[in-house]
């Protein structure tokens, strides 16, 4: 295991279990050589994932990080569900290097990100540096978001099984049990604020530049967006993954649907909805009554008007900028 190229590791429960069943098959498509460690935040999605049995893949049991780590499980009860998802999130990483000191590099990736193409450049930008984060990359518009989102985004955030990296990780673990909550108090905010001390505070930090990797709804507005021969470009460079925070799906007769937040559509989502639905017909293959993490299907008349709101938050945002030329 440890002569794997990439280790991966991510965290969800049975309602983000479609979401990390597609962020896999993406690593599977674009990925030639990787081992993904599912941390199963509950019973239903260690079930539904050994019924899979899919390939590059070790599953995780909530149970053994409680176990091997008891003062994470003294905090539970005093967090919601997803606020003890972000206090496990640094215990994982470190559960793995203890399981398999020989790993080099340990990269926890959010459930709701999906790669487009080979996250190789990150690596090597990367290089001998011990620690790598993403920058949220606001647009101007979304500069506002930095104060309580943080200058980087935890989807994507890699460590070098060194002592700078260690450092590090056990830091971000100590912060998260003394406090990790889902609201804004004293410069925090879940996990995510944690990660602006990082590059000050640790040794061999790499500010990732590469515009590729980190694309979101808060950013993607900034940059020219074509598809060529079945590639997404944003600014010439290739789009390696996007972030699908807070994307609402539905189904209907089989397909996956969503509640868009993103004028791009037709081109970087549509490839994330065709993934959510293989991924559905996979779990359905082996589970008939799959519906975690399905809203009930919308009014067309909700759909109409989010459409007509992104249409019109994406003039806005062009007309502001031709304006100040």
């Amino acid at each position: 295991m440890t002569k794997t190229k990439y280790q991966f590791c991510t965290l969800f429960d049975k309602n983000y279990l479609l979401k990390g069943l597609a962020l896999y098959n993406s690593l599977l498509k674009h990925c030639d050589d990787f081992n993904l460690w599912i941390l199963c935040m509950d019973n239903d999605a260690f079930d539904i994932l050994e019924k899979l049995n899919l390939s590059n893949v070790r599953l995780i049991k909530l149970s053994e990080i409680e176990t091997a780590y008891p003062r994470l499980l003294s905090v539970k009860k005093d967090r919601g569900a997803g606020e003890y998802c972000w206090t496990t999130t640094p215990f994982l990483p470190l559960f793995i290097l203890e399981k398999d000191p020989q790993i080099e590099i340990i990269t926890y990736l959010d459930a709701d990100l999906y790669f487009f193409s080979s996250p190789l450049p990150v690596f090597r930008e990367l290089g001998k540096q011990s620690v790598m984060i993403i920058p949220h990359r606001y647009h101007k518009h979304n500069q506002h978001m930095e104060k309580t989102s943080g200058i980087f985004n935890v989807g994507m955030v890699s460590f070098r099984n060194d002592s700078d990296g260690l450092e590090c990780l056990n830091w971000q673990k100590e912060r998260c049990l003394e406090w990790c909550y889902a609201q804004y108090e004293d410069g925090k905010l879940g996990d995510q604020l944690y990660l602006n001390k990082w590059p000050e505070k640790f040794k061999n930090v790499c500010i990732l530049k590469n515009i590729g990797a980190g694309a979101a709804s808060w950013n993607i507005y900034q940059y020219k967006v074509k598809k060529t021969n079945q590639e997404i470009l944003i600014n010439e460079t290739p789009l390696i993954f996007y972030h699908f925070h807070n994307l609402v799906i539905y189904q209907k007769k089989g397909v996956i649907k969503a509640l868009l937040i993103c004028i791009y559509g037709k081109t970087i989502y549509q490839e994330y909805l065709n993934g959510l639905t293989k991924a559905y017909q996979e779990i359905l293959s082996k589970i008939p009554s799959f519906s975690y993490g399905l809203r009930p299907e919308p009014l067309f008349i909700k759909l109409l008007k989010q459409a007509i709101q992104n249409k019109l938050r994406y003039f806005n945002i062009k007309l502001k900028l031709w304006l100040k030329k």
